[in-house]
């Protein structure tokens, strides 16, 4: 069934799986779990080495290392076809183009157009809506609508929503068998081993971000690990990419999930790592290019992110942010909006952080001021980790700039120390 999947959600070894000249980051779609249980054993290495070697540490973890990527695309596509369902059935409502957590479905018209689609009859949809508790105030919204798919998987009646393409309804779980059930179960418990781990050795665990095809399937495991996770303070963080459309939707909605559930919500926040292959395979491929069309509306997305979450620390001191920048704008928003919302550095919920080697100007100002800021120590063999660097390099655009500017400020210190004869004494 592979080719009745979604462009976005079939697997493309083209985009998937480069391995000489890498540009963009790489995906490896395994032969077997053997290799995942081996990289889970790296990133426990990880954890253990960023224990020893800083208090409060992070460290960062890829899913897609965790397991098959053909099972996290799709799920993706599942839960993009749920969700998009939703926004379906709220413009039939008149809702279209409102905030996604503005949208508020009148229970009753929902389960007459689910009837009228041949979804559900209308006692079976009332008895969804009873099992969870949902549309007692006589509206669904998008959580509520959510938490309805994770009782559905759970049910071997599988559920139809409606092809846009075709109109016609199709089944939403058909592609997943007991082998891909298993998969997510594996996946989920090596998420579990790590989780534990960290939690022991007070590290606190950053799941990164990856392609939007990816995306949604790690944003909702790493939303399970958070439930599970983040009940007295933040462990686990989940990351958000600004450059992608959708990104203000994605914080806005599980910020209200932490909120709702009672549990701390921990993010970090990019502007994004994968645009020119994220373009070219949209276009390549076709289907709608999931990125902001200019660099200042992902400036405009990040800050307006950013202060979503800023406000919700302040509401609830129950948020936490890794502003993960080398924007210098960025940072000092950053610092102009804790200012005016009351957060002190001291209280440890707003972090910042930058690539080891790059934008010292930014970090020791900020340590030495007492924020926590961290740099990020990247890893492995000389040949894997160089294309990652040249990558980080090319997305920085203003990287030579600012590389300039670094060293036009280490000059003027080293002549302002051999002129008051303090060439090795950093303190004066």
């Amino acid at each position: 069934g592979a080719e009745q999947r979604e462009k976005q959600y079939r697997a493309h070894r083209g985009f998937g799986d480069r391995r000489g000249g890498v540009i963009s980051a790489r995906t490896y779609f395994y032969a077997d779990e053997a290799k995942c249980d081996q990289h889970m054993e790296t990133f426990l290495r990880c954890i253990d080495a960023s224990s020893g070697s800083s208090e409060d540490g992070f460290s960062a973890i890829k899913l897609t290392a965790l397991g098959r990527p053909q099972f996290l695309l799709q799920f993706s596509e599942v839960l993009v076809k749920w969700r998009r369902f939703f926004h379906q059935m709220a413009a039939e409502q008149g809702q279209a183009g409102r905030a996604a957590l503005e949208m508020k479905l009148e229970a009753e018209k929902l389960q007459e157009a689910l009837a009228n689609l041949g979804i559900a009859t209308k006692a079976e949809s009332q008895h969804w809506f009873t099992g969870e508790n949902l549309g007692v105030s006589g509206t669904v919204d998008l959580l509520d609508w959510n938490s309805l798919i994770d009782s559905r998987t759970k049910l071997s009646k599988l559920l139809l929503v409606p092809n846009m393409q075709t109109g016609q309804l199709e089944p939403l779980l058909s592609r997943f068998t007991e082998e891909e059930d298993l998969q997510m179960k594996r996946m989920l418990q090596r998420m579990d081993v790590l989780a534990k781990r960290a939690t022991e050795k007070g590290v606190r665990l950053m799941v990164d971000a990856e392609q939007s095809y990816f995306q949604p399937a790690i944003s909702r495991l790493t939303l399970e690990m958070q439930r599970r996770f983040n009940r007295d303070r933040a462990i686990i963080f989940n990351t958000y990419q600004c450059y992608l459309k959708e990104a203000y939707d994605n914080v806005t909605v599980d910020v209200e999930l932490s909120r709702r559930e009672g549990w701390h919500f921990g993010t970090k926040l990019v502007r994004g790592a994968y645009m020119e292959q994220e373009r070219e395979r949209a276009a390549q491929i076709g289907y709608e290019d999931p990125i902001n069309p200019t660099y200042e509306k992902t400036n405009e997305m990040y800050h307006r992110c950013l202060d979503y979450i800023l406000e919700e620390i302040k509401h609830s001191r129950k948020a936490n942010v890794m502003v993960a920048s080398h924007n210098e704008d960025t940072v000092k928003f950053t610092l102009r909006r804790m200012m005016e919302l009351g957060i002190h550095p001291s209280e440890k919920k707003v972090y910042f952080g930058q690539l080891l080697g790059m934008c010292d100007q930014i970090t020791f100002p900020l340590g030495q001021a007492g924020f926590p800021v961290y740099k990020y120590v990247p890893y492995g063999p000389v040949n894997e980790v160089l294309p990652y660097l040249s990558r980080r390099a090319q997305e920085n655009r203003g990287f030579m700039q600012r590389a300039n500017q670094e060293r036009d400020l280490l000059w003027r210190e080293v002549k302002r120390r051999l002129l008051t004869g303090s060439l090795f004494s950093p303190n004066h």
